[in-house]
């Protein structure tokens, strides 16, 4: 004899084998968290950088808002309502937002690069005097009795344990001069007023 209970669960467990075709409970929790994570990012852009940002003005309100608070708590609610904007918009939308965002952190990456550049000729200076003859031929506008004193300064400092102020000081001038390398040159304006 066939056990009722037996038949009666076969039909029934198929009912529940199709495809489950809505997303679960974790892979939403995952994608809240992901946009929750993104009004993050921006919160902590400055905020000429988010005004710039293609988005709704409500999201943008929003998040300007949340930067103006400084309690725990009322900035822990207003990232909360940043989130449930965030999830207003459409993929598009968030694209958009993502790739702005990755941009940024582009230009960061490309800044730190340079910096680190910066900081190993300032090295460079201080342990190779041949170095500071490049730098006098490639920029002879450079005060070179200054800068010896600076280098010399900065090695008396290393030597010394005391504040690195020269050494600070020569990354600064190295700057300079990286940033005037890097502006376009004006000559077109010097051969008008000449003529």
């Amino acid at each position: 004899m066939p056990n009722p209970n037996r038949g009666a669960c076969g039909p029934q467990s198929n009912e529940f084998d199709p495809e489950y075709d809505r997303p679960s409970k974790s892979q939403l929790k995952r994608e809240m968290t992901a946009l929750q994570k993104l009004g993050e990012d921006l919160i902590a852009e400055p905020r000429d950088r988010v005004k710039r940002v293609p988005m709704p003005e409500d999201v943008r309100d929003a998040i300007l808002e949340c930067q103006l608070i400084k309690d725990h708590e009322g900035r822990r609610r207003q990232l909360q309502f940043v989130g449930k904007k965030m999830r207003t918009l459409d993929a598009d939308e968030l694209a958009l937002i993502q790739k702005t965002i990755d941009s940024w952190r582009g230009l960061s990456k490309a800044d730190t690069a340079a910096m680190h550049a910066l900081e190993r000729r300032r090295e460079k200076l201080l342990t190779d005097d041949s170095v500071l003859t490049e730098l006098l031929v490639q920029h002879p506008e450079v005060d070179a009795q200054h800068m010896r004193t600076l280098i010399r300064n900065a090695r008396k400092e290393q030597a010394e344990n005391k504040p690195p102020k020269a050494y600070r000081e020569i990354f600064q001038m190295l700057k300079q001069l990286q940033n005037k390398s890097a502006q376009p040159t004006t000559s077109n304006d010097d051969d008008i007023e000449e003529e």
